[in-house]
């Protein structure tokens, strides 16, 4: 399945989508940042709550597909503009 593909079938809403036809391989569910930087793996999608800026270099570095935010969670500008700069 690719990003696209789920963001379609779940309804979810996308706020920045550099990569489309990115494979998801898998989900890893977590809050603290450093558990997330050392078990997802590669094509994970991540699912958390956290939306500060440090979920872009979190991401970034564990080289998820994508991050999905729940709980009605939201990105300010600056996370925002620093996950479309980021990709």
């Amino acid at each position: 399945m690719t990003v696209i593909e789920l963001a379609e079938t779940t309804g979810f809403a996308i706020v920045s989508l550099p990569d489309p036809k990115r494979e998801v391989k898998g989900a890893y569910i977590g809050d603290l940042l450093s558990w997330v930087m050392g078990r997802a793996n590669q094509d994970n999608i991540w699912i958390t709550i956290m939306s500060n800026i440090n979920v872009i270099a979190v991401a970034s570095l564990a080289d998820v597909s994508c991050v999905i935010l729940c709980e009605d969670v939201s990105l300010e500008d600056d996370v925002l503009k620093a996950a479309k700069e980021k990709e």
